[in-house]
């Protein structure tokens, strides 16, 4: 594996990363720094997000502006794009031309776009195991344009610009707040005292540990004479066959059995109609009422092993990470993005 001082200054590849304020835009870039890989970032307020990333070349700008996008990937040779709409508002109207705007950016340079993928494509139809090949018949609005996002990239990929698109389950590890792990089983910002079941009984569910998701993304880039030209592949990630295991590890860690609640959907029902965000867990509540796995057969053909970090090992650096765990003077802190770094990704 490359080291950051691998490659002479001159010959370092660039990457643009769209979205490297966020969990996984923000992993992958620091992982490719580590691989020997420029870092640019674009961001509508780069001056406030260099304090916190000053390894990054930040650029001052918006997704949504197609020149500003051009200007900032001049000479990359990976686009990033892991951005969202702020807010997670407006999907319908602003991701597409995001996306529209990396496409360009891409083939101006002949770029490869690294897209983020999502188990959102997938209907019922495709259920319990999901290859890469599986139909995409979406339940939702956000899956529709996720669906709509992949067929746009593949279009681009048939005119020659070369696409790689990883998939995996829901979210965890440091940086990553909006998620289910944050959101639904514990609550950042205090000490463990309990933890929501959100899943039926005995229900699996897929999890990604975000430094495992880099690590395997970066693995992938790393082999690009290797991939076609329009790639998609699936990640395991922490597949919890019942329900139990995320539950049991966190309190594993605790060191004491945790009050075990069920999560309140009821709620959530009774406010999607007027509260946007519990309107999209509405949505997406059928992905928790029966299990969804992603297949990673392709995924371990092409690497051997797929990247895993122990399960207790990648629970407490996201519950550290949350500032749900006490520090080593007592108290209670929470410990930036570079825990994803210290954590680091061990081989299956």
């Amino acid at each position: 594996m490359q080291s950051e001082t691998s490659f002479p200054q001159i010959e370092r590849p660039l990457a643009l990363v769209l979205g490297a304020t966020g969990g996984i835009g923000g992993s992958v870039a620091r992982r490719l720094l580590q691989a020997g890989w420029r870092i640019r970032a674009l961001n509508r307020n780069a001056a406030e997000a260099a304090g916190k990333a000053p390894s990054f070349d930040w650029v001052q700008g918006d997704a949504m502006d197609a020149q500003a996008v051009r200007t900032a990937a001049q000479g990359a040779r990976l686009i990033v794009h892991a951005v969202n709409p702020p807010g997670y508002r407006d999907w319908d109207r602003l991701v597409m031309p995001m996306l529209d705007n990396t496409i360009a950016a891409a083939r101006d340079n002949g770029a490869r776009i690294l897209l983020p993928g999502t188990v959102y494509n997938y209907g019922p139809d495709s259920f319990p195991l999901i290859a890469e090949t599986g139909p995409q018949n979406p339940r939702t609005r956000k899956g529709a344009i996720r669906v709509q996002m992949e067929q746009r990239l593949q279009a681009a990929a048939a005119e020659g610009v070369p696409v790689l698109i990883v998939r995996a389950g829901d979210f965890f590890g440091p940086g990553a707040a909006n998620n289910w792990f944050a959101q639904g089983l514990v609550t950042p910002g205090r000490p463990l005292r309990s933890v929501s079941f959100i899943a039926r009984p005995r229900i699996g569910h897929q999890w990604a540990y975000l430094p495992d998701v880099a690590e395997t993304m970066v693995r992938l880039i790393e082999m690009s004479d290797r991939l076609g030209t329009f790639e998609t592949f699936h990640m395991d990630g922490v597949w919890d066959h019942d329900g139990l295991q995320m539950i049991e590890a966190i309190e594993r860690i605790a060191g004491r059995p945790l009050s075990r609640r069920r999560f309140p959907w009821w709620a959530v029902m009774l406010a999607s109609p007027v509260v946007p965000l519990f309107r999209e867990l509405r949505e997406m509540r059928y992905l928790w009422q029966c299990p969804v796995r992603l297949s990673n057969g392709k995924l371990r053909a092409m690497l051997g092993a797929e990247p895993r970090t122990p399960l207790e090992d990648a629970v407490r650096t996201t519950l550290l990470a949350l500032g749900c765990l006490p520090d080593t003077a007592g108290g209670t802190q929470q410990v930036g993005q570079a825990a994803a770094v210290k954590a680091g990704p061990h081989p299956a």
